[in-house]
């Protein structure tokens, strides 16, 4: 098969891959890795990958992904070529593939001080991962800036989605189909405010204050229960901050990012996490919900 994959255009394939500095958790992991470096290569190696019944995942910059010890099947990394001067102007809305990084939209924002732009300022993650998990702060969620999604299907064609108010909800999209790749998007903003630019400044600042930015973590283990009920706050209070499986512990900054100070490893999160649920369902009696995405678990 690794042969036949090296035969498509526009992609590379590395077998036995170390994947550990995929996430940025950096939970140890190996696999298969499949890198697109032409977009028209997904609508070859997707239906390949489904008459073979191998399966994918698609990994983005890990910041909300973990993955287990050996991966199964191949992982697809998008690493298309972006050129930044697409973002030397002003615009209504912005096409860009999904391989762009937040971090270059947010600089956008700052420049031109585009309203709107300050939901996802301080998210690591690429623009195709927001997408996915409809990323956002407490100023917002990208998904109501979203216009249009262009996605490679398992049939190898590209599909577009026309996005609504019920595209998307907390943490999620209900339109990528089993199967689809997110390749690239249209998204919006509300027009220009001097203000921003201060505003997302500060929220950088707050961010760096409230929450461990520096270590490696893979941003908010779990989703909120509901808006005023914080799980980062329920966790504190429970008096579990700074508890430590080997090399991963519960963050003291804030109860809702674990760090691994180490090498920490999936055995490590799988046991730190069943203790918050534990005591979670003992104390509250709720069943904590995982933001981070955990595939084949």
């Amino acid at each position: 098969m690794i042969e036949e994959l090296r035969k498509i255009a526009g992609i590379e394939v590395k077998e036995n891959c170390d994947l550990t500095n995929f996430t940025t958790m950096r939970l140890h992991a190996s696999g298969t890795l499949i890198e697109i470096l032409e977009v028209n290569s997904l609508l070859k190696l997707l239906p390949y990958l489904k008459n073979k019944n191998v399966s994918y995942l698609l990994l983005g910059w890990g910041a909300n992904q973990l993955l287990p010890s050996v991966v199964p099947g191949v992982v697809i990394h998008l690493k298309m070529p972006f050129h930044i001067s697409e973002l030397d102007e002003l615009k209504p809305e912005y096409e860009l593939p999904a391989s762009v990084g937040l971090n270059q939209l947010t600089s956008l924002a700052l420049k031109y001080g585009l309203k709107g732009w300050e939901v996802f300022t301080g998210i690591p993650a690429s623009f195709g991962g927001a997408i996915y998990m409809n990323a956002g702060t407490n100023l917002g969620e990208i998904g109501k800036l979203v216009k249009k999604v262009t996605l490679a299907t398992p049939e190898g064609t590209f599909r577009t989605e026309t996005i609504i108010p019920q595209s998307f909800s907390y943490r999620k999209n209900h339109f990528v189909k089993p199967g689809e790749v997110i390749v690239s998007a249209v998204i919006s903003h509300q027009g220009t405010d001097q203000n921003i630019t201060q505003k997302i400044k500060e929220y950088l600042e707050y961010r760096k204050r409230t929450q461990p930015l520096a270590t490696r973590n893979c941003g908010c283990v779990f989703k909120n229960p509901l808006p005023m009920l914080p799980a980062g706050k329920l966790i504190d209070l429970l008096g579990l901050k700074d508890l430590q499986v080997g090399d991963l512990r519960i963050s003291p900054k804030h109860g809702n990012f674990m760090e691994n100070t180490g090498k920490a490893d999936w055995d490590q999160f799988s046991s730190l996490l069943s203790i918050i649920r534990f005591q979670m369902d003992h104390w509250y009696g709720i069943e904590f919900e995982l933001e981070v995405k955990i595939p084949y678990h």
